[in-house]
């Protein structure tokens, strides 16, 4: 855990310092403390910490809805430590985009582990965010394609095969992507052919 770079939020607990001595006797680097939720983005934007942990009673809806913003934007693991054990906040958390959930608070020797988990929980969950934004990238390239291939098929009254092999053959002579290239072709089918 050492070096780790941890920004802290407080939202409504009631002991706040417990915590940040806990995080540097582990050797995290407490860059700072944020209490006003909708802060949240714009200190993770500037500080860059590698965790952000919440401390709360309950997390509160604007600490939650600054978490989901900050998940799509800015991805870090992030830990609440609550004392709340209701089902409904720990579920609200988890969809904001939450790596870890600890109920009871905080107990000293389960700190590390709990990060430890969380963290690597997020690579796990953004591997896979990645994989799939390079599937949908590479459907839509293909949909492109597809649709680039139509049109050559129409206008040039090639077969698909054909029209396939212009394709490649154009996207090459330009050095362009295939997809790209494509993308051109129904473009400028639409500027020639308005609906």
């Amino acid at each position: 855990m050492r070096g780790i770079r941890v920004l802290l939020i407080e939202d409504g607990v009631a002991s706040p310092q417990l915590l940040r001595q806990e995080l540097q006797q582990l050797g995290c680097e407490v860059l700072g403390t944020v209490d006003n939720a909708a802060l949240i983005h714009d200190c993770v934007q500037r500080l860059q910490p590698d965790v952000v942990i919440v401390n709360a009673e309950s997390p509160t809806r604007d600490t939650l809805e600054n978490l989901a913003a900050l998940n799509d934007a800015l991805p870090r693991p992030v830990v609440v430590f609550a004392e709340d054990p209701a089902d409904a906040p720990m579920r609200r958390a988890l969809q904001a985009g939450v790596s870890a959930y600890v109920v009871a608070g905080l107990q000293p020797q389960r700190l590390a582990p709990v990060l430890q988990v969380a963290i690597a929980r997020f690579e796990q969950d953004l591997a896979l965010r990645q994989e799939l934004d390079r599937a949908q990238a590479q459907l839509a390239a293909r949909k492109t394609i597809e649709r680039a291939k139509g049109i050559l098929m129409q206008e040039a009254g090639l077969d698909e095969e054909a029209a396939y092999q212009r394709l490649r053959k154009l996207a090459m002579d330009r050095k362009l992507p295939m997809a790209e290239l494509a993308a051109r072709i129904i473009e400028a089918q639409s500027l020639l052919r308005p609906t």
